[in-house]
């Protein structure tokens, strides 16, 4: 900074300590994401962020109601924030990034015995798989003639698996864990057997990934375990 300039601010600085600076702020609306937590429902989180329960079904048209789990992205359609152009509102971003992530670090999968703990919630397994993961969407292109339906003509959704059924038999849940990808959520998933592929054989799945081809393409190959759930 000049230093002329900054000897002008330091004489003015008890002046300019008494004032007080009126910050304009702007009321915009725009879509948010929430990442879910145990026990969370739409009508919960329409209550929560003030929206329209239907409004915020029809922005999450993959979720399935009554399958809302710790880790989940929830599109929270046209919710108020304030903006302003003054620069001290930075730190407080800042915090709330912080305690995000921290909360985030917190979720973890840990197996004693035959029971498996995700999002604090314990589910017990027969046992466990290792495989090599792929994913695909729901665009055309991938599904060929049949549209973007399953194996059993139910439109795709997260938590569908297309899988060998001579490892991974049909109908069958697990809990998928060591994946990484943002269309997913964290750490864990529950996913049912729903779908298959002809190049899905042997310890092979094929997750399905709302959203564009080019997004679930990046999620490459990863290999996962599999809690295959009672």
């Amino acid at each position: 900074m000049n230093t002329r300039i900054w000897s002008k601010i330091a004489a003015t600085a008890l002046i300019a300590a008494s004032l007080t600076i009126p910050m304009q702020t702007t009321s915009v609306h725009a879509d948010a994401v929430h990442k879910a937590v145990e026990g969370d429902t739409f009508y919960l989180l329409a209550k929560k962020y003030g929206v329209d329960m239907n409004k915020l079904m029809a922005a999450n048209p993959s979720i399935n109601p009554k399958n809302i789990y710790a880790g989940l992205k929830i599109t929270i359609p046209g919710v108020q924030t304030q903006t302003t152009g003054v620069a001290s509102a930075a730190p407080a971003k800042k915090e709330s990034a912080a305690t995000t992530t921290a909360s985030a670090s917190k979720l973890k999968v840990m197996s004693t015995g035959n029971v498996v703990e995700a999002w604090g919630k314990t589910f017990t397994y027969s046992k466990t798989i290792n495989v090599k993961a792929s994913a695909y969407s729901a665009s055309a292109s991938e599904n060929g003639k049949w549209g973007a339906v399953d194996y059993f003509g139910n439109p795709l959704k997260l938590g569908t698996i297309a899988v060998d059924p001579n490892v991974i038999p049909m109908g069958t849940k697990v809990l998928v864990t060591g994946h990484n990808h943002d269309g997913l959520p964290d750490q864990a998933f529950v996913a049912t057997a729903t779908d298959q592929g002809g190049a899905i054989k042997g310890n092979r799945i094929d997750i399905f990934i709302p959203g564009s081809a080019a997004n679930a393409k990046s999620f490459g190959f990863q290999d996962v375990t599999l809690y295959v759930l009672n």
